[in-house]
């Protein structure tokens, strides 16, 4: 939650008071700096949403525990700074007449001069065993920020994944589980290229968004990735009833289930089930009340 953010905070389980305090206290800042890296990975129609509803916005403190949590794992990790490390350094850099700034969890110089960046993540097994696009997205603008520093070079990006879930006969049972409850995950490292190409794509969908939001303008829809949207099914089911007989992730395997198995059947057919827009539709996103493509269906 940023310095920006003035929701209001309620305690409907009645929490004792120096709990609700600990779960709301806020001590983060993205300094002086007109975009934070966090944002600029996001959608701007969120952001802005975020901004013109802050004071509307309403969450339970019960709600920020594992925000909390996250935030406590990281301030016990950055007690600790063996030499050859830079731990919690927030970098500045200028886009267009932006300042942009994200704060680096862990920087390790490697013998060959280079550096690798670390982030903390508290979080799911489920996100290290299917991936986050958005880790890609963060670290490899972390290591564009970094490199804007005199002689720096970036040669590696791992995010360090503490797993609140973590199951120990799950990792017993299964190899692709995550096999310890602290895993390292390492995250494809883009060119340079690739690097200053999004940063300046970034910068500029969320420029023209503020212009738009300025202008009373409708503001660039969320995508389906923004959306966290799960894949389509397509579902082999009796004509006129709701229950699916086998349900497919792609439309040719369906279609070629149907032509096989029920291929003189008059009564089956292919129903297509949109995925769901999880950050929309199950409370994920703070500002959906308050958003025109969440409201409208789009």
């Amino acid at each position: 939650m940023g310095v920006e953010d003035q929701l209001r905070i309620t305690n409907l389980t009645n929490l004792p008071e120096p709990i609700f305090q600990a779960l709301t206290r806020n001590d983060y800042s993205r300094g002086n700096s007109n975009y934070s890296v966090t944002q600029l990975i996001d959608s701007p129609r969120v952001r802005i949403l975020r901004k013109n509803h802050d004071e509307d916005i309403t969450e339970d403190c019960a709600d920020m525990l594992w925000s909390v949590l996250g935030t406590s794992v990281h301030k016990m990790f950055e007690q600790h700074s063996p030499d050859g490390h830079i731990v919690e350094e927030r970098l500045f850099a200028q886009v267009d007449k932006w300042m942009i700034s994200g704060a680096i969890d862990l920087q390790r110089s490697e013998d060959d001069g280079r550096v690798t960046l670390m982030d903390y993540k508290c979080t799911s097994a489920w996100s290290v065993i299917y991936g986050k696009k958005e880790w890609d997205k963060q670290l490899n603008f972390y290591a564009w920020l970094a490199e804007r520093k005199p002689d720096v070079e970036v040669s590696a990006l791992q995010i360090v994944a503490v797993l609140r879930d973590w199951q120990r006969k799950k990792a017993e049972m299964e190899a692709s589980y995550p096999q310890a409850p602290i895993v390292i995950v390492d995250i494809p490292l883009w060119s340079k290229e690739e690097r200053d190409q999004y940063v300046n794509e970034r910068v500029a969908l969320h420029t023209q968004a503020d212009w738009q939001s300025f202008s009373g303008e409708e503001l660039p829809p969320c995508t389906d990735d923004e959306r966290w949207k799960k894949p389509n099914s397509y579902a082999i089911k009796k004509i006129n009833q709701k229950r699916a007989i086998k349900l497919f992730d792609s439309k040719e395997d369906a279609e070629h289930h149907l032509a096989t198995k029920y291929a003189d059947s008059k009564e089956h057919e292919i129903e297509t089930r949109l995925g769901e827009f999880v950050r929309c539709e199950a409370n994920w996103c703070r500002v959906a009340d308050w958003c025109s493509q969440h409201n409208q269906g789009v």
